[in-house]
């Protein structure tokens, strides 16, 4: 992925300073699987379970928040990441404003462990997510070589895509999406409302295709590779994959992400064509 060079967003946070919250200990894939299929089972949110998991609770008066700082400029990984967040700035704004719209940039938060949110408790083992409450991604960038290492999706444009879909439910956010998700909660049985959880998930990944292909045609930022290495990580973390990588049985009624195929049939639809009209997964008769 050509992004050396380009520019960085001003919308970064680095909390890694302070550690992010202090105290629990780390959490490997299996576990976040456990916390993810306790989830589903009990209704609880994966953060109040991982926290339990990791020894960890709500932060106590010791359990001090690092002050927001700008991340350091010889931080490589930092600047990537910081590239990648700029390039969806621009993109989004031009696609919101072709409808008339503004777009409103979302923040991105540097954190190490586990971090405060609007949503709760954030922790690095349930491994980067966006909070609707606050309007910012969190990444813990220790993610990225676990996902090298032990998901088997390594390459920067693998990296660029788990941003992108994080910023495509900020824009699902922003668009209404996700407040209409939440006045179903408790309305619709579990089941009905992970397949609603699937369709949310694999249109943010229609998203981040779309942002690909905008960047493309505006920057040229691909290489050879980067698109199978989008495809190999969506692969990865769909659904099924993590199900058996956590050593468990398929449960299909349990997913709320999508498995491998469709999260690379969204991509790959994103990319196609372009359009956010295009990523309708709601109306989709097949996923």
């Amino acid at each position: 992925m050509k992004w050396e060079g380009n520019r960085q967003s001003d919308n970064v946070e680095d909390r890694r300073s302070g550690g992010g919250l202090l105290g629990g200990r780390s959490i490997g894939i299996g576990t976040i699987v456990v916390a993810l299929l306790g989830s589903w089972i009990f209704g609880i949110s994966p953060l109040t379970i991982l926290s339990l998991l990791s020894g960890g609770g709500s932060p106590t008066a010791q359990e001090a928040q690092a002050p927001a700082q700008r991340p350091p400029a010889d931080d490589r990984m930092a600047s990537f990441v910081s590239t990648v967040l700029a390039d969806t700035e621009d993109v989004w704004k031009n696609v919101f404003a072709q409808s008339g719209g503004t777009y409103q940039e979302p923040k991105l938060v540097l954190f190490r462990g586990a971090t405060q949110t609007a949503c709760g408790q954030g922790q690095a083992a349930m491994g980067p997510f966006y909070c609707p409450g606050d309007q910012k991604v969190y990444i813990d960038l220790g993610f990225y070589e676990t996902l090298k290492n032990q998901l088997g999706a390594p390459g920067d444009f693998a990296q660029a895509y788990v941003i992108a879909h994080e910023v495509g439910h900020h824009v699902q956010n922003l668009l209404g999406i996700s407040a209409k998700m939440d006045q179903m909660r408790g309305r619709v049985s579990t089941a009905d409302y992970n397949t609603l959880s699937v369709k949310l998930e694999l249109q943010a990944d229609c998203f981040a295709g779309v942002w690909a292909n905008h960047a493309q045609t505006a920057r040229q930022i691909l290489e050879q590779g980067d698109v199978e290495e989008a495809m190999n990580a969506a692969a990865k973390i769909g659904d099924d994959a993590l199900q058996r990588s956590g050593g468990g049985a398929v449960v299909p009624e349990s997913f709320t992400h999508g498995t491998s195929a469709q999260r690379q049939r969204w991509f790959d639809a994103g990319l196609s064509n372009g359009n956010i009209k295009g990523c309708d997964t709601f109306s989709a008769r097949n996923l």
